[in-house]
């Protein structure tokens, strides 16, 4: 009898049965799903499924629709409010590059897998391992689908202040697992300036920044400067 990696024996990473996730859903009585194929199984997972839709007239279709599954995250925006300063990282992705970013190097908050973590200690994990600080409260600012027409990540968002004492590593990533990660801490006003000129282009980084600005710890300073910077 042949055996499937990830489907009947464990894959190298110990898994299996990967080809269920979705077979049992019924939270929405308008979808029916009726196949789940697992067409690739590297570190992450993509599953072509097949499903009924019901549409708003009434009429049933079947669809077909391929899902990337990476599992959910964590990201976190340390800020120092009193001296007015983020941390954010800068560091090579290469699905950006091969996109038309000039470099590849994108300037972005602290992010990770929660990798069976729960979220809280998932980025208190990338703080330290990325960004060499030693984070102390934590608040939750959101949970977002980031690409929900074909990857089922969420990705939990935090904020945390800090204080230089607070910087109790050098950061920089894990480099067994090729991270090559450049710290920056940057006047959030020039953050800011960042993702107005592009400089910034990563989605959770200026999600976070925004908040920041809006209703976070920098939401009076933003309004001030940009009441100065009207003609």
């Amino acid at each position: 009898m042949m055996t499937r990696p990830g489907i009947d024996t464990p894959d190298h990473r110990g898994r299996t049965g990967l080809d269920r996730d979705g077979r049992g859903l019924d939270r929405n009585p308008d979808v029916v799903v009726r196949d789940v194929e697992l067409t690739s199984r590297g570190w992450h997972v993509l599953r072509r499924t097949t499903f009924d839709y019901r549409r708003r007239d009434g009429r049933w279709e079947t669809q077909q629709r391929e899902t990337y599954d990476r599992g959910n995250g964590a990201v976190v925006l340390p800020y120092d409010a009193e001296r007015g300063r983020v941390l954010l990282t800068r560091q090579f992705r290469y699905p950006a590059y091969v996109n038309d970013h000039p470099d590849g190097m994108l300037v972005e908050a602290a992010a990770g897998l929660l990798d069976g973590d729960d979220p809280l200690a998932a980025i208190r994990r990338e703080a330290a391992e990325e960004l060499g600080v030693t984070l102390g409260p934590i608040a939750h600012v959101l949970d977002a689908y980031m690409s929900p027409g074909s990857v089922t990540e969420r990705l939990h968002f935090y904020a945390a202040p800090y204080t230089p004492a607070d910087r109790t590593g050098t950061g920089g990533g894990l480099e067994e697992e090729g991270e090559d990660i450049e710290v920056l801490e940057l006047p959030f006003t020039e953050a800011l300036a960042m993702v107005r000129d592009g400089r910034i282009a990563d989605g959770k980084t200026i999600l976070l920044l925004q908040w920041a600005a809006l209703d976070g710890p920098f939401a009076l300073a933003a309004g001030t400067a940009a009441q100065h910077s009207c003609p």
